[in-house]
């Protein structure tokens, strides 16, 4: 069951949460999460760098299917201690039908460190 629509916010608001591309340059399991979870490192480009994050994105990917992959993630959130690990972005993705991660990119190959607009 769909969640419902948040109420409307301006599109000022909306360019507040800065959302940008990477490119996933190294995937592991991570079994010091609550839930089960692959900690993954994204390559934002040079003006960026990387920046680590822990996605609960067992049930589809493994690490290696990872490695090359352009991912979308929220760049402005604080960081969050998951574990042993500080979570530096918020890797996006969309629920499937069991609630399972369904990750965001790209699907043409674009550079890294655009933002999304």
């Amino acid at each position: 069951m769909a969640e419902p629509i948040e109420p409307k916010i301006s599109f000022d608001d909306f360019r507040k949460v800065d959302v940008r591309v990477g490119t996933v340059v190294s995937a592991e399991p991570f079994p010091e999460a609550r839930k089960p979870s692959i900690r993954i490192v994204i390559d934002f480009g040079p003006e960026i760098g990387m920046r680590k994050s822990s996605a609960q994105l067992v049930k589809h990917y493994k690490p290696t299917d990872l490695i090359g992959r352009q991912v979308a993630a929220v760049m402005n959130f604080p960081p969050r201690q998951i574990g042993p690990m500080m979570s530096e972005v918020l890797t996006l993705g969309f629920p499937d039908e069991e609630g399972g991660v369904v990750l965001l990119g790209p699907d043409k190959k674009v550079p890294d460190g655009g933002r999304l607009f």
